[in-house]
């Protein structure tokens, strides 16, 4: 049934009209005025409307969209996706959509009724004041639209929305549930509970002596809008948004929209609001949330009731956008993706099934806590399980004491209401406060978030907001931080404090007093089950901000069987973990995990002297660090004294992850493990172990001159797959898979990475679009990895990586991967790294080379300028070979990124090599 219709007394209108031309991404045959019946009689809409252009063609209709602006902006805001669903249907054999993208009534250029005649003040109390529509009209007008453009609903319907548009296209959908098959919206709000106040971007333009003076009399409440804007708008975008509503005469609407407002429980559209929102929590169609964080109106609050009442709704967010999502980004690209990801069965548009599989994992799989368990129970429960050398008093846990805790704080947990499913946002530094922790979350079914301090405080802000945890547990820094920048979530802290600290800190209990209290005691919940999430890990965030990686239960103990086979890892080792999340497998693997005494965020802290007399303490067999890391350890390994160097060889195995290792850094790890073998395995956040290879497999690829780093051969349970890059740099969209032997052709072929493996991710956290861009399908069925990585793989199936795709230099010659020309150069006496960058438009990059040197810079340079000395640019042009080097820069350091300070930041580099070029001050990247 229909909303109750509210009827107006008729006012005098004013005409509706199309656009003027010339406004920037505006076709005027995109436009056409539609006359249709309305509950208060015959209205005027402006409207843009693909259908009689895909006519004209001859392309078939495969469905339409419509999409319903909100305020102050008109249907201008949908140009973009106009333009590219019209270039898509050109060339898609399934048709084109039709896109419906109306003004509303007294908005852009539809047809005037609350004009120049109305009053001058606007309160929103009064019903008939200014005739201006109400929500509940709003639909009606809908109605009416769609009659009088005769939509075929045997077709699919999608209704997009943002802002009030937003809510009122959700509204029309819920309204028609057997016609609307799938319904998507930006920023927008289905419910203001009554005894909040409204956003605060809103405060000054809803009090009622402002309203008018703010929305009408002025463009005050227009201009903040548009400001609203990542960056600035363009201009002629901006005129061309204020064009329908330069003069008070036609500005009435945008008074009337922000006074329609139902933010008190007696307005008169409260009613329909609830009817909305209400309606939602039944809405059981395919949903897209397209959302600009950044938005000072509509905020995360708003977002998590959304998803709160339409569950199943498909999320991604823009991270830097703000409320002008459909300005800040692309919105075409994803929404039409995703419409194209559906299938048209029994009369309804649904997501295509997925029959996408993972290989069978590499070994056995167990529960994570099944280790545990073994161990406690056999004649190693009094050993060590983890050791803490990052206090000046070391401390130790056994197994059963381990074991104990994490059964007592998992109770505690529980009762105080921690369930499954909760996201719990872990703000603890590494050691055992924090492997406890860990895994009493993951007994109970918690999902632990984990983004750690090198992201720095706006990072770990974006990723808590994003992540949006239900619980923090953290140490005292930590809970400081998220106070006082409002993450979310119920806190908890460590160590007990006073009544004042807690107050201070808006604790509701700590680790400390909840393990005091439940000794003894263990959860009284199943296990997880393997397609449970278990974690949310972030990324670095060396290549954009960090994305949310999540992990099944499933998927992290695949993971662990992997390391266990791969390094034959047997109960009773004992790893020094100078690589967090080697740490917290530690138990899960069933080997003891000691912690060296170094700084969380750098990585290069880490000495020789603190990894010695972590192998002493935890009589280490194995040691896991950052290529920082080990860089600092042989540095420092001068230092130690006699008995720490025998510590040293007594340990079998040593691995670095981050980033590929230079062979010479190897045979000087080599020198201070002389009983270890050294492995530089290969993975990333995603997956944390695709590929690996030992020292002398290293020298042994490394011989055979090819480019980039050899990381080795694909792990057991891994499948590789190459997307070959095209001349401007693009991968292709279809894969070659690697067969073994590899397939000639394949050989050399410069390509993104794909990978595919049961201990894999299970997808992006809450950013359907990157999810979605990062995987790949073959006619094996298998969920392929996007890597971005580049790289090669070579006759004898070796894997080469050349850098990132982002990071590939496109010459007139073709693309060129910055690992093609830094492996060579590393290796010249004078450099301790390097950095190659493109420098130009894209297709006719030129290759600079920017060294940082193994000593004094002087020598290297030009004088004062960055520029390499003649003698030293030369060595360095025949160091690359073939690959034409411009020029040759020197830099002090090359900044990095900081959870491994390994990852030379070259998008930076490469602006800062730009401005050096061109003769202006670079300053420091």
């Amino acid at each position: 049934m229909r909303a109750p219709r509210i009827r107006h007394r008729p006012l005098p209108a004013a005409p509706a009209q199309l656009p003027p031309k010339g406004l920037p991404g505006l076709d005027p045959a995109w436009s056409r005025l539609v006359a249709a019946r309305t509950v208060d009689g015959t209205r005027t809409f402006h409207v843009l409307d693909t259908g009689p252009i895909l006519a004209a063609r001859g392309i078939p209709v495969r469905g339409t969209i419509l999409a319903v602006h909100g305020n102050p902006t008109w249907s201008y805001l949908w140009r973009g996706l106009v333009a590219e669903s019209l270039r898509q249907a050109e060339t898609d054999t399934a048709g084109g959509w039709r896109i419906i993208a109306p003004d509303q009534l007294d908005m852009g250029y539809s047809e005037r009724l609350c004009h120049a005649g109305a009053p001058r003040t606007l309160t929103g109390a009064d019903p008939d004041e200014c005739g201006y529509r109400r929500m509940a009209q709003r639909l009606d007008d809908l109605d009416a639209l769609m009659d009088a453009l005769d939509v075929d609903t045997a077709l699919p319907l999608v209704t997009l929305g943002h802002d009030w548009g937003g809510v009122i296209s959700l509204g029309w959908a819920t309204r028609h549930p057997y016609d609307v098959d799938a319904a998507a919206t930006l920023n927008t709000a289905v419910d203001h509970p009554v005894d909040e106040p409204v956003p605060a971007a809103l405060r000054a333009a809803t009090a009622p002596g402002l309203l008018s003076a703010s929305t009408v009399e002025t463009r005050g409440f227009l201009g903040v809008t548009l400001s609203l804007a990542e960056g600035r708008l363009d201009r002629e975008v901006h005129a061309a948004y204020s064009a329908p509503y330069r003069s008070r005469d036609r500005r009435g609407g945008i008074g009337g929209f922000v006074a329609d407002i139902p933010a008190s429980a007696d307005h008169v559209s409260r009613g329909t609001l609830e009817e909305v929102s209400s309606a939602l929590t039944r809405w059981d169609k395919p949903t897209l949330l397209l959302w600009g964080p950044k938005d000072p109106v509509f905020q995360e609050r708003h977002l998590a009731d959304l998803q709160e009442r339409i569950p199943h709704a498909d999320l991604h967010r823009f991270e830097g956008a703000g409320h002008l999502v459909a300005e800040d980004r692309d919105i075409a690209a994803p929404l039409l993706t995703w419409l194209g990801g559906m299938d048209r069965r029994d009369g309804r548009l649904r997501p295509e099934d997925s029959t996408r599989r993972s290989p069978a994992p590499a070994a056995a799989v167990h529960g994570l806590h099944a280790q545990l368990e073994e161990m406690t129970a056999s004649w190693r429960r009094n050993s060590p399980a983890v050791v803490d050398m990052t206090s000046q008093d070391p401390t130790a846990l056994s197994w059963q004491e381990l074991s104990s805790q994490i059964d007592a704080l998992a109770r505690g947990l529980s009762e105080l209401g921690v369930s499954r499913g909760d996201r719990v946002s872990l703000l603890v530094p590494p050691g055992n406060d924090l492997t406890v922790v860990l895994y009493a979350c993951l007994r109970i079914g918690a999902v632990a978030v984990v983004a750690d301090a090198g992201l720095g405080v706006r990072g770990m802000t974006r990723a808590a907001r994003s992540a949006r945890p239900d619980w923090i547990i953290g140490a005292t820094p930590g809970l400081a931080l998220a106070r006082t920048f409002g993450w979310p979530g119920r806190r908890i802290s460590v160590q007990a404090l006073s009544h004042r600290q807690a107050r201070l800190l808006g604790t509701v209990a700590s680790v400390e007093r909840l393990l005091r209290s439940h000794v003894g005691a263990s959860p009284d919940v199943p296990h997880p089950a393997p397609e449970d999430e278990a974690a949310v890990l972030f990324t670095s965030g060396s290549t954009g901000p960090a994305k949310g990686v999540v992990y099944t239960h499933g998927r992290l103990a695949a993971l662990v069987a992997l390391l266990r086979r791969q390094f034959d890892v047997t109960p009773g080792s004992s790893l020094i973990a100078g690589f967090a999340p080697f740490a917290l497998l530690g138990p899960a693997i069933g080997a003891t995990s000691v912690t060296p005494d170094m700084s969380v965020t750098r990585p290069a802290t880490l000495t020789a002297d603190a990894v010695a007399r972590a192998a002493m303490t935890g009589e280490a067999t194995m040691f896991f660090g950052s290529p920082a890391a080990l860089r600092n350890v042989v540095a420092t390994a001068p230092q130690l004294q006699a008995d720490q160097r025998a510590a040293l060889g007594r340990i079998s195995l040593v691995l670095s992850a981050g980033a590929p290792v230079h062979p010479d850094l190897l045979d000087a790890v080599q020198e201070l493990f002389p009983s270890a073998e050294i492995h530089t395995p290969y993975g990333m956040t995603e997956g944390l172990l695709q590929a690996d290879i030992d020292r002398d497999g290293v020298h042994d690829a490394m011989a055979t001159g090819q480019s980039g780093v050899c990381v080795g051969q694909p792990v057991a349970g891994v499948r590789l797959a190459l997307a070959p890059l095209d001349p401007a740099g693009r991968p292709a969209e279809e894969l070659t898979v690697l067969d073994d032997p590899v397939q000639p052709a394949a050989v050399g072929v410069l390509s993104e990475i794909v990978v595919s493996a049961a201990h894999l991710k299970a997808g992006y956290d809450r950013l359907w679009q990157t999810d979605r861009a990062s995987s790949r399908d073959t006619a094996e069925g298998l969920l392929w990895h996007r890597t971005h990585d580049v790289g090669h793989v070579d006759s004898s199936g070796r894997l080469w990586i050349e850098g990132r795709l982002q990071h590939v230099i496109t010459t007139p010659d073709g693309p060129v991967g910055p690992g093609t020309v830094e492996t060579p150069v590393d290796a010249l006496d004078e450099v301790t790294r390097s950095a190659a960058v493109g420098v130009g438009p894209s297709g006719t990059q030129a290759v600079v080379v920017i060294v940082e040197p193994d000593g004094p810079d002087r020598p290297l340079r030009t004088g004062r300028s960055p520029l390499a000395s003649p003698e030293f640019a030369s060595a360095v042009r025949h160091a690359a070979g073939d690959v034409p080097v411009s020029a040759v820069l020197v830099l002090d350091e090359l900044p990095t990124d900081i959870r491994h300070n390994s990852k030379i930041d070259r998008t930076r580099l490469a602006l800062w090599a730009e401005k050096a070029l061109t003769g202006r001050r670079p300053g420091t990247p």
